[in-house]
């Protein structure tokens, strides 16, 4: 089973990320943080020992250009999509989540995270909603729960929304995130990771999207955030739309990560973009870890819960035609 791999942060990346987010403090205010892509060392102009290729050779090095290139041009309008309801957990049930719906993420899993997943009651629907519960044991073992829809549901091309509650506290790192059904171009980030809300205790309010790709990662990658008051207190809406060359993030409806390859590149390759392919859904509730404990962390104010109200999937049949 293919499963995320450690998130590359490292603390001084981190730091300076949520340095660059601490500067604004209005609510509701974008803290752009767009990371954009500059030439490594290999990649500068300069003299090289390699020959041009003729002949053969030069058809070879065409053809397997072409073959990195992903398909022309899609002709759509965005202003003139509809979407459709495709899937959905309203969570108007009690119990474990649906089945049909959701597996579980078990142990300890990625990122130096100090929690330990379970399939116990860490996470339950009760009163209309689902509830993730970070919480420590009578053993001193802390425990949360993560969820995922691998081997039931994912989609290509679509409008993902999330009404959600994040708790606060230091070391937590709730997330609403994709990963790809197969890793077709490669591991992590290579296969792409879509960040649709993450959010870190040692920053309270600001709420994070990234997009992870084999060009733009560690501290190259695209990401963006927003600052939003009453993240615990309040329903906000996390959103993505997932077009055929682009993505577009989304709190409560505003515009927060555009997600557009072809601003810094003149084709879709494989390395900006490897979202041709199917992509699942995970909500899970970490604790410390490269990130959630880069500035420590704190047990006192255990149990922390993660509210989601619904989750909801739309796809366009205007998408679908072209696909």
């Amino acid at each position: 089973m293919k499963r995320k791999v450690f998130l590359l942060f490292t603390v001084m990346q981190m730091a300076s990320f949520v340095a660059a987010c601490a500067e604004k403090k209005s609510d509701d205010v974008t803290l752009t943080d767009d990371r954009e892509a500059t030439i490594s060392p290999d990649e500068t102009e300069g003299e090289t020992d390699t020959e041009t290729p003729t002949g053969k050779e030069a058809q070879e090095e065409e053809d397997m250009e072409q073959e990195s290139r992903k398909t022309p041009a899609f002709e759509y309008s965005r202003d003139n999509l509809t979407y459709e309801l495709v899937w959905s957990d309203e969570f108007d049930y009690e119990g474990k989540p649906d089945p049909e719906k959701w597996g579980y993420e078990m142990g300890y899993v990625r990122n130096n995270e100090l929690q330990l997943y379970t399939y116990e009651d860490n996470v339950k629907v009760e009163d209309g909603v689902l509830k993730i519960e970070l919480r420590k044991e009578d053993d001193g073992t802390i425990t949360s729960g993560s969820i995922m829809t691998q081997g039931r549901a994912d989609w290509k091309y679509c409008k993902v929304e999330v009404a959600a509650k994040i708790p606060l506290g230091l070391g937590t790192w709730p997330a609403i995130w994709m990963m790809p059904s197969e890793s077709a171009y490669g591991g992590w980030p290579s296969s792409g990771e879509i960040d649709i809300c993450e959010h870190v205790g040692c920053d309270p309010n600001v709420i994070v999207n990234t997009v992870h790709t084999d060009k733009y990662r560690d501290n190259m990658k695209k990401t963006k955030c927003i600052r939003k008051k009453d993240v615990s207190e309040e329903f906000h809406i996390y959103g993505l739309e997932w077009l055929p060359d682009k993505m577009i993030f989304t709190v409560d409806g505003k515009e927060v990560l555009t997600y557009d390859p072809l601003k810094y590149n003149e084709e879709l390759t494989w390395d900006i973009w490897p979202f041709d392919r199917e992509f699942y859904l995970i909500l899970n509730l970490a604790y410390g870890g490269s990130w959630g404990g880069m500035r420590g962390v704190d047990d006192s104010y255990f149990p922390a819960e993660y509210v989601i109200d619904y989750v909801r999937v739309y796809q366009s049949p205007e998408l679908k035609e072209i696909m």
